[in-house]
């Protein structure tokens, strides 16, 4: 299982939101490239940047970021933020992100999201399924759709797309541990997914457990910034 950090961007700065809300935001003072660089040291080969700011916008903003990163590190980084259409993807791609994090695109425009399939492939695509009560919202977790979480991950496996990142919503940015019976639950009915945990994660046992039942990646944000899941733990991880 891979540890998957985020860093999500905002102003060329690394930021928090809690569950999304751009009014409460904590400010980071790690530089991204130079945080990126420490984590690649301890073993660490995935990254998740979510730009905040092309998230608002619609289009890409932070790639000056991106560039950095992928020019001075060989970290797999999925992008997400603005990707809207696909002049937006291949900026992203040419800025040298590996693959492409997104997620209300997916749910509400599936004929387009099909087309981006076909023209990059699934593999380049970490599709994002955030839960509020097993329905999938969207726009930020803003909008509540009437999408169930089943049915939108058995659309998915019919285009081919099975890397996938499911958030409950409720849990993200309090440290209140990850969704596990969901994960379980997922799992079992879907056990071609790479599943990516998201939200939640407090410490090392989360970690151990997400590990344990099958998922390929856990993405950490808070607990990683905040110290309760030191960055030497992750050389120890990457060799499991």
């Amino acid at each position: 299982m891979h540890i998957i950090p985020s860093f999500d961007v905002m102003d060329g700065r690394l930021v928090r939101l809690r569950q999304g809300d751009f009014d409460q935001k904590t400010e980071y003072p790690a530089e991204p490239l130079e945080l990126a660089r420490e984590l690649e040291a301890a073993g660490i080969r995935r990254l998740h940047l979510v730009d905040l700011d092309g998230a608002r916008e619609g289009r890409p903003i932070n790639l000056a970021v991106l560039e950095q990163i992928a020019a001075r590190t060989r970290l797999e980084i999925d992008y997400g933020g603005g990707l809207r259409s696909i002049p937006a993807l291949r900026q992203v791609w040419d800025a040298g992100a590996a693959m492409f994090s997104v997620g209300s695109v997916a749910v509400l425009a599936p004929d387009e999201f099909g087309a981006w399939v076909e023209r990059f492939g699934a593999d380049r695509f970490l599709v994002g399924a955030d839960v509020r009560n097993r329905m999938v919202a969207v726009h930020g977790w803003v909008e509540q759709t009437n999408f169930g979480l089943f049915d939108f991950l058995t659309r998915l496996q019919n285009l081919g797309v099975h890397q996938i990142s499911v958030t409950d919503i409720a849990r993200d940015g309090e440290l209140a541990g990850p969704a596990i019976e969901l994960y379980r639950e997922i799992l079992a009915h879907f056990p071609d997914i790479q599943l990516v945990a998201s939200g939640g994660v407090s410490n090392v046992p989360d970690l151990e457990e997400l590990q344990a039942m099958g998922c390929s990646g856990a993405i950490v944000g808070k607990a990683f910034f905040e110290g309760k899941i030191p960055i030497q733990y992750f050389k120890v991880f990457s060799k499991t």
